[in-house]
């Protein structure tokens, strides 16, 4: 397998998912910065123009971060990272739904819209009055988050799950683009802290 690699949160998430799941794959780095991700051939593998990108051996291509860990979940060995159970894969894809909705695009756009306008002006439609209330959104949304999880050592309760990976990634990169989590929430902090010293946080 090809992993379409390059620096931002989505491909982050998918290179931790693939660490703990034992998956390997040759990494091939995309210059997101200049562009060559909007164009052939990359444009062959990604019609949409987005990282990462999985290809696999027989030329396939797979792109969408949750769909990749799909994959790679399904075919390695070893216990699901999106569940065991079909109430387990629901809780978990849950999770990720309520995760990607309410932190993640809000806190991206927000970035995307402010900090990042410069860069992705060019490259999507831009609201940058929406860029405040959206990283707003982001942190009242995790609160709420940090409050439904108060209890659990995981997103899942006691299970470690693909859910815990995509919010890690995510609220990682918060930190490089000036949103920090709120250290004085009851539960996120201890969780942060778990997520990092794993060792796919280093993928």
């Amino acid at each position: 397998m090809k992993f379409y690699n390059s620096v931002g949160p989505n491909p982050r998430m998918v290179r931790m998912f693939m660490a703990e799941r034992g998956a390997v794959a040759k990494l091939v780095k995309v210059d997101t910065r200049g562009g060559e991700n909007l164009r052939e051939p990359y444009l062959k593998k990604n019609p949409a123009g987005l990282m990462p990108t999985l290809e696999l051996d027989d030329g396939t291509c797979l792109s969408e971060i949750t769909a990749i860990c799909e994959y790679v979940d399904e075919t390695t060995p070893g216990l699901s990272l999106i569940g065991a159970t079909p109430v387990e894969r629901a809780e978990t894809r849950m999770l990720v739904r309520r995760v990607d909705l309410n932190i993640v695009e809000p806190m991206l756009n927000g970035f995307r819209w402010s900090k990042g306008l410069s860069y992705f002006e060019g490259r999507m439609r831009c609201i940058p009055e929406a860029a405040e209330p959206l990283k707003q959104t982001a942190r009242d949304k995790l609160a709420w988050v940090d409050g439904l999880i108060k209890g659990r050592t995981f997103l899942c309760g006691d299970r470690f799950s693909m859910a815990d990976i995509f919010l890690f990634a995510f609220l990682d990169f918060g930190f490089k683009i000036d949103q920090p989590f709120d250290p004085e929430l009851s539960t996120i902090p201890t969780w942060y802290a778990t997520m990092a010293a794993r060792p796919s946080a280093k993928a």
